[in-house]
């Protein structure tokens, strides 16, 4: 399909690559752990006008990517993300859009954005429209195999170098331990708030109890306290719960229908949505609206450097999680990546579209397969 007369140039090329980068200590939340991250980097191009995107997920999707997707976008205008957009979400109706599906469609997407705000020479929160300049981050890490020195280093180093206001630790994995550590976490951080994520590692019975025994602690972010795909689940931890502490949940969103049910359900103070996963700009752009609509927050999950972005555009998003391998990675393989400030982040207005720039050798070392050249 080709179209014409909106101003950008037939898409002539799309091209992918992963890079699986180990994390600097073992990692472990209430359901899973790892010891790498896989990244995957998209490049598209049109009329000489490049533009990247990137997800995290697995390098399976680089194939879908450089096939279905590089077919389904072929020769459409560069400026016409929303018919490239759809075409994408046709060619996967078979494959299922969720998963890794919506994530690969999810890169695409934010490469497109990117290669058109370049082409204008406007920074891409500039292009979406700005509703705010800064955007609040919080701290968000605090694995649950950390030693009480590792997560003490960590929680201090987001609130006194980086000025968080909020901070997140993982708990679950090993219930009975996690009550000390919520405490030795409150006691770290002082007056900041204290934001717990159990990755939907309890029942709702355990996660009352979990609560229970963590009162003093003032939790105000229980994150995934049961599973998202039990959205009556969620909704009575949050009819239980405290007033001061926000059910939150979300991060697995693919589509827009996903995002719908948990809102429609009443499952959560605060929605969350990854623009890696939940279709790109354009999914992240709908879930805002919807959450606009509902009179429901949204926090954006992980990929600050993306996130700050699009992230101005959005009416009610509360914050961006500052999470740390996602930092740790966009710090050390993209140039222009951001720096708090005060606990908080924003776009570099001085560079055009997500104002980040691959460094390619860097980048080499970790490379798994695909390619950008």
């Amino acid at each position: 399909m080709t179209r014409t007369n909106s101003g950008g140039a037939p898409i002539s090329g799309l091209r992918a690559a992963a890079y699986r980068i180990p994390t600097d200590a073992p990692e472990a939340d209430g359901t899973f752990a790892w010891n790498s991250t896989t990244l995957i980097i998209v490049s598209v191009e049109a009329g000489g006008q490049s533009g990247i995107g990137y997800t995290y997920a697995d390098a399976s999707i680089v194939p879908l990517v450089r096939g279905p997707l590089a077919e389904a976008i072929q020769d459409i205008d560069s400026f016409d993300i929303a018919g490239a957009w759809i075409a994408m979400q046709r060619r996967v109706r078979n494959l299922g859009r969720a998963g890794l599906a919506a994530c690969a469609i999810s890169a695409v997407d934010v490469a497109l954005w990117d290669a058109k705000a370049r082409a204008l020479n406007l920074p891409l929160a500039s292009l979406l429209g700005r509703c705010r300049d800064t955007i609040p981050i919080y701290g968000s890490g605090g694995f649950t195999t950390y030693s009480a020195e590792q997560m003490r280093a960590q929680l201090s180093g987001w609130v006194e170098r980086d000025g968080c206001r909020y901070v997140k630790i993982k708990v679950g994995s090993e219930p009975e331990r996690d009550p000390e550590r919520v405490t030795r976490a409150k006691s770290t951080i002082g007056d900041r708030e204290l934001f717990v994520d159990a990755n939907g590692a309890f029942s709702v019975k355990q996660a009352m109890i979990f609560l229970q025994q963590c009162a003093d602690s003032d939790i105000r972010w229980f994150e995934e306290p049961v599973t998202s795909d039990d959205l009556h689940g969620l909704r009575i931890v949050r009819e239980r719960t405290a007033t001061a502490t926000d059910v939150a949940a979300g991060e697995y969103i693919y589509t827009s229908d996903d995002a719908r049910r948990m809102l429609e359900a009443g499952a959560v103070d605060v929605l969350q949505a990854d623009a890696t996963r939940c279709g790109g700009i354009t999914g992240f752009l709908q879930v805002g609206a919807m959450c606009d609509a509902h009179h429901t927050d949204l926090s954006a999950h992980c990929a600050p450097a993306l996130h700050r972005q699009v992230g101005c555009a959005v009416p009610r998003l509360r914050h961006i999680e500052w999470f740390h391998d996602h930092v740790r990675i966009e710090q050390m393989l993209f140039d222009g990546a951001p720096v708090p400030q005060d606990g908080a982040i924003e776009p570099d207005l001085g560079r055009a579209g997500l104002g980040l720039t691959l460094k390619s050798r860097d980048a080499e070392r970790f490379q798994i397969g695909g390619a950008l050249q």
